[in-house]
């Protein structure tokens, strides 16, 4: 059975995830259709890149992910196909991939194939469909088009490690309004080395001085920071919004501190 995941800024209400939904059982026998997210703000494809890299892991591998953001082709940004880590990517090569995977991935070739239909609006319909339905039946990478050296880099700002300091910034906040930063375990457990901390952003009262195993390690309405399931730094607060409550957007600086003790 053929699992095809679709990702979109489409929204809910209009035509465009039926639509392809349809072209995809009309094409592939008993695929096994899965709704990602069809929510992400429009042409947001940092948004969809932290949604993608943590939810395809967990998909059985060959499965076929659509990508349906900014999905215009041209010179600039050629449809692709992509094979990564055991999983099939079809998308615009407008910098999303370069986000997602921390590595290079084991093929790239770009789309060069008929659509059946000749309005170039609606390429998930009309192009992705139809090379997913393609790896389906078993055909190579190689047999969709030329190879594609080099994937378009949208270059993800790294967080700033200095000897008592990492500084980062807030990559994404989700429906919860928790708030990610773009700090690794890692990255954090390197430049600690056991000492004391404080995670600071807004003013230094902010800060928090500990890390939670979970949102119910403190009291209800607390603010707490924690490694989640996605391995980068969560700001919460236990049934409560944080980004609303602590004011942290999108690209908002945040600061881990260390402190000697003598």
């Amino acid at each position: 059975m053929t699992i095809v995941t679709l990702t979109s800024d489409w929204g809910l209400g209009s035509h465009y995830a039926g639509a392809v939904k349809g072209t995809l059982l009309k094409l592939i026998p008993g695929v096994n259709i899965v709704d990602i997210s069809h929510q992400i703000p429009c042409f947001n494809i940092m948004h969809a890149s932290f949604v993608l890299r943590n939810a395809y892991p967990q998909f059985p591998e060959g499965s076929i992910h659509l990508v349906g953001i900014n999905t215009e082709g041209g010179l600039e940004s050629p449809h692709i196909a992509v094979k990564h880590q055991g999983h099939y990517f079809i998308g615009a090569d407008n910098g999303i991939f370069s986000l997602m995977f921390d590595q290079n991935p084991q093929e790239v070739v770009e789309i060069d194939i008929i659509q059946d239909s000749d309005y170039f609006t609606f390429s998930t319909r009309d192009v992705f469909v139809r090379a997913a339905s393609m790896i389906a039946a078993g055909k190579t990478l190689s047999e969709l088009g030329p190879g594609h050296p080099k994937l378009n880099e949208r270059i993800l700002f790294r967080p700033v490690v200095h000897p008592d300091q990492i500084i980062g910034k807030v990559i994404f906040i989700d429906e919860y309004e928790n708030v990610f930063v773009n700090i690794d375990q890692p990255t954090f457990r390197k430049a600690s080395k056991g000492r004391t901390f404080s995670i600071n952003f807004r003013s230094f009262e902010d800060g928090i001085e500990h890390l939670s195993q979970s949102y119910s390690d403190v009291v209800e309405g607390e603010k707490l920071a924690l490694f989640g399931s996605t391995g980068f730094l969560e700001i919460a607060i236990n049934r409560g919004k944080a980004s609303g409550l602590l004011g942290l957007r999108l690209n908002d600086t945040v600061s881990i501190d260390f402190h000697t003790d003598h």
